[in-house]
């Protein structure tokens, strides 16, 4: 017999099935609590509720343990590329040599973005923020393919607007970065891979030839990677939620990027480097801020420390800090900012304060110290990070389309005032 919870209330009992994971994750199935009892759940936040099954992503916060279909992201971040991880997010498997080489290609042939959407693009101010144009443009190209709304299309067509999706993003994101710095755009070149040509779109020069060191093409892939998905965040619930109504994807990557733009979401990594910069400021005593953040009356804290769902360690940050380190030693780059940020890592690794309460670095500091470092101003970082969460992004929107699950409503519990007669009080 299946194993079901028991469910007392005052005289009314009920059974409830019992769900388990393949990873022995365990649930209470409550589809039908309501119907049965009259009862809803209150969970503020969903922290303890499943909103949907899925077999992308396997996050373990407690063990410190992230798996793409399975596979273990230290793997994948040492032997794999973005593309490869993209591929794996969106169709379950590894690619083939021969659907490694049909899926980038088919990508490469989408990166130009139509002409008609500069005239959008020319529109924003010079210093409107990077993920609100961002998700301007993201909603703008779903009226250049309105084939892409019809929410009956076939698997080849859905295929064809994640295509678009991933092959236009990183053309828009570089247009972004242009346009802040007074720079004319760069047109994609099919020549290079992914990465290379999205670094080429941001940092080339129409004047001056342009390629990207190596190590900077591998420190951002492998960020894209640990980026690439996370389980039922925020932003990725947002897009199955709007994607639930049968919204378009591009409506629903927008979606994405609107809840990626919280400073509690996609911005932490912009937030280290606005702390870096305070400390900077007021002297760079770094002793002075530690000391801060140990003292419980003080409202300092240091920002890309420890991480709200990985309660013993990030096993992105490994990872990352590798590649920070690689990229710092590589550029040679003399930043006080960044002097600072490597003060902190190394009171962060012995003080017994961060040890015992597992304070350490996490993937947004690192991550935020590279892109400082490449030379990506600080607005920009959350747009990068949408860049990553893409593909995440695009595979639990398919995902949920092909599972045929319901459209998202969930339930309140009312506060507000019981029945009331209405009464002029106003003066006429």
């Amino acid at each position: 017999m299946s194993e079901t919870a028991h469910i007392k209330l005052g005289e009314q009992e009920i059974d409830l099935p019992v769900f388990t994971g393949s990873e022995g994750e365990q649930s209470i199935d409550i589809n039908k609590l309501r119907d049965l009892t009259g009862y809803v759940t209150l969970d503020s936040g969903f922290k303890n509720t499943g909103a949907t099954k899925s077999s992308i992503t396997f996050l373990d916060g407690e063990l410190g343990i992230l798996r793409y279909r399975g596979y273990p992201i230290e793997q994948l971040a040492e032997k794999s590329n973005f593309m490869e991880v993209t591929y794996l997010l969106l169709y379950g498997e590894l690619p083939t040599n021969e659907q490694y080489i049909e899926f980038t290609d088919r990508i490469t042939r989408h990166t130009l973005v139509h002409e008609d959407i500069k005239q959008f693009f020319d529109g924003f101010p010079s210093n409107a923020h990077p993920m609100g144009q961002l998700c301007s443009l993201m909603c703008t190209l779903s009226s250049f393919y309105p084939d892409a709304l019809n929410p009956h299309m076939s698997a080849n067509e859905v295929d064809m607007t994640i295509t678009r999706i991933l092959a236009k993003m990183p053309t828009l994101v570089s247009w972004i970065h242009k346009k802040s710095v007074g720079h004319p755009i760069m047109y994609p070149q099919n020549k290079f891979d992914y990465v290379t040509n999205f670094l080429y779109m941001v940092f080339g020069m129409r004047t001056e030839e342009y390629m990207p060191d190596p190590v900077v093409v591998d420190a951002l892939d492998k960020l894209l990677i640990l980026h690439a998905d996370h389980e039922q965040n925020c932003s990725t619930s947002t897009v199955r939620m709007v994607g639930s109504s049968q919204a378009n994807a591009y409506a629903s990557v927008a979606a994405g990027v609107a809840a990626l733009w919280g400073p509690l979401h996609g911005g932490a990594n912009q937030q280290v480097i606005e702390m870096l910069e305070v400390i900077k400021r007021d002297g760079g005593n770094v002793a002075k801020y530690v000391e801060k953040a140990k003292d419980k009356n003080d409202n300092f804290r240091l920002m890309g420390f420890g991480h709200r769902v990985y309660k013993n360690f990030d096993p992105r940050a490994k990872i990352i800090k590798e590649a920070c380190d690689n990229v710092l030693n590589k550029l040679g780059i003399h930043d006080p900012v960044l002097d600072i940020a490597k003060q902190l890592e190394e009171v962060a690794l012995r003080d017994n304060y961060f040890v015992e309460r597992k304070l350490y670095p996490n993937v947004d500091f690192y991550s935020g110290i590279i892109y400082r470092a490449i030379g990506f101003p600080t607005e920009m970082f959350t747009v990068l990070f949408a860049l990553g969460r893409l593909p995440g992004w695009l595979s639990q929107w398919k995902e949920m389309r092909e599972s045929g699950e319901p459209i998202g409503r969930p339930r309140q519990i009312y506060t507000g005032p019981t029945q009331r007669d209405y009464v002029n009080i106003a003066i006429r």
